[in-house]
């Protein structure tokens, strides 16, 4: 299935009924009176976040979406009916945007959660309202008001606790298919992955986070060049990075320090708080680099970048140093989340 991360639509809220101009006409009381009911409100619009969904496709086949109106109000004081509420399945972790303003209307982050974009119009009155000691024939009625209408994009954001940079080619898919159950595609040739991947790592403690694999980067990705950023929206919602440097590129003159100092600097110009999210570096493909030369060229490499963060020597490919890593990262990760939970206990005190 195609992997649709975006997708713009409309929506339009039902309309309002009207009210109903009506008077008792009944044997034996000639003086009946107004009888005209009310209108029944317009249905709302909903979005609704559906586990079962998994990419925005079906938005590229249906883009217009509208509730049903309120009913009419009738005779005999009857109301119209209210219209019936319109609830549009999204994947979890969809962003909703005004199209027009470019104003955030909600993020649903947890299944089952609903989000109201478009409200349903007002009921209309009927003339048995507006009957008064000095007005006991009254004619007048009031008609429902118009659903509100709207313009939304959807952005889908993947729902990661790490997230895999690199270039093309520099192991991701191969490590995520290593450490996971999840296969994706891999060739020896740039951009094997055109759409981004997830993977369940479940530890031997049956602990597990999930990982998010998106096409690699290549230099000019702001400009668009390769498949530009348009994936790396991705991840924004991961608490950390891994990035994954090939240190036995087919290319010799490919160089792995400018290869992290040019993804790094494509994170920087996407988003400030992407470019300082927690990032560690992995050096892969360590089986393809002789033994007697291993150390010598990891440590030039940490020097001429001057990294500070942890590092780690893996291959992707036999699985060496992947299962000390993963330990690590679930180990980062229970730590992230005990420091969050105590920052909210403390701010609600």
């Amino acid at each position: 299935m195609k992997f649709v991360d975006e997708a713009k639509i409309k929506v339009m809220a039902g309309a309002g009924g009207n009210g109903c101009l009506s008077f008792r006409r009944e044997k034996f009381i000639p003086f009946g009176g107004p009888d005209g009911g009310d209108g029944g409100d317009g249905g709302d619009v909903y979005l609704l976040a559906d586990t079962q969904v998994n990419t925005l496709i079906d938005f590229r086949y249906q883009r217009h979406f509208k509730a049903e109106r309120g009913e009419h109000g009738r005779g005999r004081l009857c109301s119209g009916a209210r219209g019936e509420d319109l609830v549009i399945k999204v994947p979890v972790g969809t962003e909703a945007w005004d199209d027009d303003t470019n104003e955030m209307i909600g993020d649903l982050t947890e299944a089952g959660k609903k989000l109201m974009v478009a409200k349903g119009g007002w009921h209309g009155l009927g003339n048995a309202r507006y009957k008064s000691s000095i007005n006991r024939a009254p004619r007048q009625t009031s008609d429902g008001t118009p659903g509100e209408e709207r313009n939304l994009r959807l952005e889908m954001k993947l729902l990661a606790d790490v997230g895999l940079l690199g270039l093309p080619n520099a192991g991701k898919s191969t490590f995520i298919s290593q450490v996971s159950a999840a296969q994706p595609k891999v060739a020896d040739y740039p951009f094997t992955t055109l759409y981004p991947n997830l993977g369940v790592v479940t530890l031997k403690d049956v602990r597990s986070f999930v990982i998010a694999d998106v096409p690699g980067l290549v230099e000019g990705a702001a400009e668009g060049a390769g498949l530009g950023i348009q994936f790396l929206r991705h991840l924004t919602r991961t608490r950390l990075l891994l990035h994954l440097v090939d240190m036995a590129p087919v290319d010799v003159e490919q160089d792995p320090v400018e290869s992290v100092k040019t993804i790094n600097r494509e994170l920087e110009r996407y988003s400030e708080a992407l470019g300082s999210q927690d990032q560690w570096l992995v050096l892969n493909k360590m089986d393809l680099v002789p033994e007697d030369i291993r150390e010598e060229l990891c440590s030039e490499v940490i020097d001429r970048l001057n990294w500070q963060g942890k590092v780690y020597r893996i291959s992707g490919q036999t699985g060496e140093g992947c299962d000390q890593l993963c330990e690590d990262v679930m180990a980062y990760l229970e730590q992230s989340r005990e420091q969050e939970q105590s920052d909210s206990d403390d701010n609600k005190e």
